[in-house]
């Protein structure tokens, strides 16, 4: 059966999940948005559109291309209570080893690369170019950035952010829906909904819980 892809936001982050549809040949159905300032303008030439164009179906699946996490999550949350099913997308450049569990709703994007035995939850990112290694747990609605490393063994809970560029050392475990700053070495556990940041990272007064591409 052929699927049909719904897109569920058309910011930043949108337009790379974008490209990875065409790069895979998936057809796209509608792009939508609950902003009224992008309804009606165009996204890598499809016409945003407003959520009420979505559509149920056997062979329609959305995917909810929002970067920021709690939004992701809020979103994802209300498609499955109308009965949407979601897509589990992987960039033809990306290397998913074959033991690996992907989520529903994860997207895994251009030159990622994910070891033997990770699990990744449902609607995280695994974004540009990051490598997650063997016997990782990668949390529902997290999101590890572009470049960042995850060591074997890690474990990000849910909602977290691994920054652009991070490092994280074998078998540390960053709590749920906290952060971890661009460019930070991670050689401790991170505590749930703390921010750190820096080499070795050390807890800032930031506020928890941002996320972003």
């Amino acid at each position: 059966m052929r699927v049909t892809v719904d897109v569920v936001g058309a910011g930043g982050h949108a337009k790379v999940v974008l490209a990875l549809l065409h790069s895979c040949g998936w057809p796209v159905g509608v792009v939508v948005d609950g902003s009224a300032d992008r309804q009606g303008s165009t996204l890598l030439g499809h016409t945003i559109e407003r959520e009420d164009a979505l559509a149920l179906g056997a062979d329609r699946r959305v995917v909810v291309a929002i970067g920021n996490n709690a939004a992701r999550r809020r979103v994802a949350d209300r498609l499955l209570a109308a009965g949407h099913r979601f897509a589990t997308l992987v960039h033809p450049t990306a290397w998913v080893a074959p033991s690996a569990r992907l989520g529903d709703g994860a997207v895994v994007f251009a030159g990622a690369i994910v070891q033997p035995d990770v699990v990744v939850g449902a609607h995280a990112i695994l974004n540009t170019g990051c490598s997650v290694d063997h016997d990782c747990v990668v949390g529902a609605f997290s999101h590890v950035a572009p470049g960042a490393r995850l060591c074997g063994a890690v474990q990000v809970g849910d909602g977290a952010l691994v920054g652009v560029g991070a490092a994280v050392i074998p078998a540390v475990r960053i709590g749920a829906w906290a952060t971890v700053g661009a460019g930070a070495a991670v050689v401790r556990d991170v505590d749930a909904g703390a921010t750190v940041v820096g080499v070795p990272a050390r807890p800032t007064s930031t506020s928890p819980g941002r996320s972003g591409t």
